[in-house]
């Protein structure tokens, strides 16, 4: 998520970089997202599909994303809206409209649909028909997805607590607390299951294990040491996305590092120097994140080395990058998706979803893209392939 007045003081730091920038002359036009310049399309981006899921959520940077289960895909809107949508025509299965404002989800799993309401509530759905099944008070507001593992369902507060409740009523499990710095940024990670252990990340700098059923910790590692005078320079949340591949978790801090930990002991494994608030994704062979400033980093998994690094989104709000057959797909403040390769950076395709911010990363599901705007629109894409000498044309629907 991006950093975001959560408390006063963080307000108040934010007016007093913007009066920097209003009051530095020539500094103000540097500040001001860089301009799109004309690609050459090298990969063929069809829409499949678009729908609109309910109200907005502009300038709010809740964490309302979709996902699936195999069957449908599943979307949330800030106005209380929770969807399921068939992944081939976007048409609805069914609609719940919750007497509520929401700010997570949905989470997925076990025949269950789980999202976060703004008001501290945490409401589980049936998968199937979408009737809602239990509320449960959480007494504080989530920003992360919530996680749904067996008959457990797993969920963050922005008050530094890591929770588990029961999927069949919402009753309470354990509780794990982290202390909570005096200044932090507003948003938080979605907890990973990793065998046993549910990983998380917390605004301390701190990632820890815990044991899912016991709810005993595991181990903690210290990810993004805090460093500096003020509460603005000691800033180290752990907010953006956390990747895991086999073993090994991958995770980044704000004004911290970007590491690999091995999941059964939280040993630290290599680390790099990398300030992201947004997180990191993976694939089998590369890791990939965007700083602060908007450079998209692709590094090796293995030890950390960079590969190669696109400048062309700077101060254009890019989220984290997310692998999709041979591209990774960013999107922007401005409502675009852009493809690079995952080779080399190379920019390769650009499609605009809308005219609103796409503040959360686009989400894979099969074969699909889905991706979510701040104007609660949710659409489906996909990368046409090219034919090739001996391909039998498909048959559409119109000519059957």
């Amino acid at each position: 998520m991006r950093p975001l007045a959560r408390c006063l003081p963080l307000v108040l730091a934010a007016l007093a970089l913007s009066a920097c920038g209003m009051f530095g002359g020539d500094d103000e036009e540097e500040l001001e997202p860089l301009e799109l310049v004309d690609i050459e399309t090298k990969v063929k981006v069809r829409r499949q599909w678009s729908t609109s899921v309910g109200g907005g959520a502009e300038f709010l940077r809740v964490a309302l994303q979709p996902a699936g289960d195999g069957r449908r895909i599943y979307a949330a809107s800030r106005d209380g809206n929770v969807v399921a949508l068939d992944p081939q025509s976007g048409k609805a299965a069914w609609r719940n409209e919750l007497d509520t404002e929401l700010s997570a989800g949905p989470g997925v799993g076990d025949d269950l649909v789980v999202v976060g309401a703004a008001n501290g509530y945490l409401i589980a759905l049936d998968a199937e028909s979408g009737e809602e099944i239990w509320r449960a008070n959480i007494t504080g507001e989530t920003l992360a997805r919530p996680v749904v593992e067996g008959d457990t369902v797993l969920v963050l507060t922005i008050d530094n607590r890591l929770r588990a409740l029961s999927a069949f009523d919402g009753s309470r499990r354990w509780i794990l607390e982290q202390s909570t710095p005096d200044l932090t940024m507003r948003g938080s990670a979605s907890p990973v299951v990793v065998g046993s252990s549910v990983v998380a990340g917390f605004d301390n700098g701190r990632l820890v294990a815990v044991n899912v059923a016991s709810g005993d910790r595991v181990w903690e590692s210290l990810l993004s040491p805090p460093s500096g005078r003020s509460d603005l320079e000691r800033l180290s949340d752990i907010d953006g996305l956390i990747s895991v591949v086999g073993q090994d978790i991958y995770a980044s801090g704000y004004q911290g590092n970007l590491a690999a930990v091995a999941a059964e002991s939280g040993q630290v494994l290599w680390s790099r120097e990398l300030s992201s608030y947004e997180g990191v994704s993976a694939d089998w062979n590369n890791l990939y994140t965007v700083n602060e400033e908007g450079v998209v980093i692709a590094l090796t998994r293995r030890n950390g080395d960079e590969t190669w690094r696109q400048s062309s989104l700077l101060r254009r709000e890019p989220t984290v990058p997310v692998p999709f057959q041979t591209t990774v797909v960013v999107g922007d403040l401005e409502g675009y998706l852009h493809f690079f390769s995952n080779f080399d950076g190379d920019a390769v395709a650009r499609v605009r979803v809308g005219g609103k911010a796409i503040s959360v990363e686009p989400v894979v599901v099969g074969n699909q893209l889905i991706v979510q705007s701040d104007d609660g629109s949710v659409s489906a894409y996909v990368i046409e392939q090219p034919e090739r000498p001996g391909d039998v044309p498909a048959v559409s629907d119109e000519d059957a």
